[in-house]
């Protein structure tokens, strides 16, 4: 296959450096979803782990390269999940970490960044309102920028959750994954075109934050002047041109769903899956459930790649009521 920027062998070798409380994740058929969707589905559950996302891998690996070099200091731009784990990771190897984040961030995801003893800084604006301050206190303090997707390692430590489905010697057809600045996408498609090119690899996108989807079907890089969707991980608006290069090798398709369908698919996971998962980690299930007659008969297996969600805004999704204690 054409070259991405990844390299398996740089893949393997991350499993090495990542703390093992974020790999092995849960891999298992779930066939109570499988009456409602109309085909077999399997789910990779990346909220098992201390930062209740899958950002915990790549994170790790930046951390770990970071405390070996001896650079004690690192800022990023996050929605909330990088920012936690970039948190965690840099509290483990004694990094001195500061997260620039919107202010209109989900409370739960920002209290999080807070008790893992990151700095915290919030931005008036979106998620590009937040890369724009980070690479500003970057270069005023010298110190090291992380950028999700862009920076390898992100999509290097996503990689190794491709390595666990290979090596559970699948038997699907598809794999869902959500799409917003690529780290998951590229990592896990690279290594499924190396070593299961069989698999289809299908990114998923909200109808409501649309620019790398519709980046990948022009081939070029396309911005939005906004971006209106429940599924804050994914809500970027400017696609990076390396990442859309290795994203055109290693996706097969790139789908739209909508608000509807998220919601949806977030509460058949909680009915049927027993599952409470934040908006992008549904994306593949709406996927499904806009398109039932592409997956009918299948194997499709979907990341669910966050669980950090805002309780109050969860019910009002998916029409429960909260239970309040006596």
């Amino acid at each position: 296959m054409p070259q991405t920027r990844l390299d398996t062998a740089r893949i393997r070798a991350a499993r090495r450096v990542i703390d093992p409380v974020f790999l092995d994740t849960p891999l298992y058929r779930c066939e109570a979803l499988e009456p409602r969707l109309g085909c077999a589905v399997s789910i990779k559950l990346e909220t098992a782990n201390p930062v209740r996302s899958f950002k915990g891998r790549g994170t790790e690996v930046v951390a770990s390269l970071l405390a070996g070099s001896g650079s004690r200091a690192v800022v990023c731009a996050s929605a909330g999940n990088l920012g936690q784990a970039l948190a965690w990771s840099g509290r483990r190897r004694g990094l001195d970490v500061t997260v620039v984040a919107s202010r209109f961030a989900p409370a739960v995801k920002l209290d999080r960044i807070r008790a893992l003893d990151a700095r915290l800084e919030l931005v008036d604006g979106d998620h590009e309102s937040a890369r724009e301050r980070a690479a500003a206190i970057a270069r005023h303090d010298g110190i090291r920028l992380l950028e999700d997707s862009l920076d390898i390692e992100t999509c290097e430590g996503a990689a190794t959750i491709g390595l666990e489905l290979v090596d559970a010697a699948p038997s699907f057809d598809a794999v869902l994954i959500a799409l917003g600045g690529g780290a998951l996408a590229t990592g896990v498609g690279h290594v499924l075109k190396e070593l299961a090119p069989d698999v289809e690899v299908i990114c998923v996108q909200p109808l409501g934050a649309p620019a790398m989807t519709h980046s990948w079907h022009r081939r070029r890089v396309v911005t939005t002047d906004s971006a209106d969707t429940i599924a804050d991980g994914v809500a970027g608006r400017f696609p990076i041109p390396a990442v859309l290069d290795d994203l055109l090798l290693t996706a097969d398709d790139a789908v739209l769903v909508q608000e509807t369908s998220i919601t949806a698919a977030m509460r058949i996971l909680l009915d049927h899956a027993g599952l409470v998962v934040e908006p992008s980690a549904a994306l593949g299930i709406a996927a499904i459930l806009e398109d039932r007659d592409r997956f009918a008969g299948r194997h499709v297996l979907t990341i669910v790649c966050g669980g950090n969600v805002d309780m109050d805004a969860y019910h009002r999704w998916v029409g429960t009521s909260p239970v309040h204690g006596p």
